[in-house]
């Protein structure tokens, strides 16, 4: 059974809020200084289970040696491996230097800006389309990670639990419908639903106190 649709006037709210909330509390990360689709892609590749302080640690450091997607696709996988070293879950390097070739071979060196097409390369999910879709191509994409399930989970929908597919896949429609008209409004969207996650909303502690949309929110008593 799909999820109820979202009140217009509540989604209207909650993004006016959200938005505001980002424009103050937002960190300066280096991957929100660009739109370089290789960057992006290189900072969604590292975030994925990993702490942001240790990404922020490696990531000026791993573009110093692979400035673009060509550099890593000459190199021999094990180069790429040495510089992943210290990240750990190094299938995601592995997959890095086997999308760089199949963009070099198939896509003339450029990473698509769709999402379908993205979804076809090795190592790429749908969050990760929708994060390089909508943070280096300013599209309208939806994406749900962790942090951002959670978030929509607590605040529209309390019963949903997204460690379950079938849960997780509602959470995805409510991401949907929540998104901005435009792809550069969904940019900030999109970031700051992350941050939320990961600043207020988190897994551990509901800091409602000071969390922007609490009044809106579903879990809160």
């Amino acid at each position: 059974m799909p999820p109820r649709p979202l009140d217009p006037r509540t989604v209207t709210l909650f993004r006016k809020r959200l938005g505001s909330w980002f424009r103050r509390a937002g960190r300066d990360l280096p991957w929100r200084r660009t739109r370089d689709p290789y960057r992006i892609l290189i900072s969604e590749l590292m975030l994925q289970q990993t702490q942001v302080s240790r990404v922020v640690e490696f990531y000026g450091r791993f573009l110093r040696t692979f400035p673009t997607l060509e550099r890593i696709a000459a190199a021999p996988a094990r180069k790429v491996m040495e510089s992943w070293e210290g990240l750990g879950y190094y299938a995601r390097a592995r997959n890095l230097h086997t999308l760089s070739r199949t963009v070099r071979d198939t896509h003339n060196g450029e990473l698509p800006s769709d999402i379908a097409s993205l979804r076809e390369l090795p190592g790429v999910g749908a969050y990760t389309a929708g994060a390089v879709a909508s943070f280096a191509f300013e599209r309208r994409a939806a994406l749900v990670d962790t942090n951002v399930a959670r978030v929509i989970a607590r605040v529209f929908a309390p019963r949903l639990n997204p460690k379950r597919s079938r849960d997780l896949s509602r959470i995805w429609t409510l991401a949907e419908s929540l998104l901005p008209r435009t792809g550069k409004a969904t940019w900030a969207h999109n970031q700051a639903l992350m941050e939320l996650g990961a600043l207020v909303c988190t897994a551990r502690i509901k800091r409602c106190g000071v969390c922007p949309v609490s009044t809106l929110c579903k879990s809160v008593e």
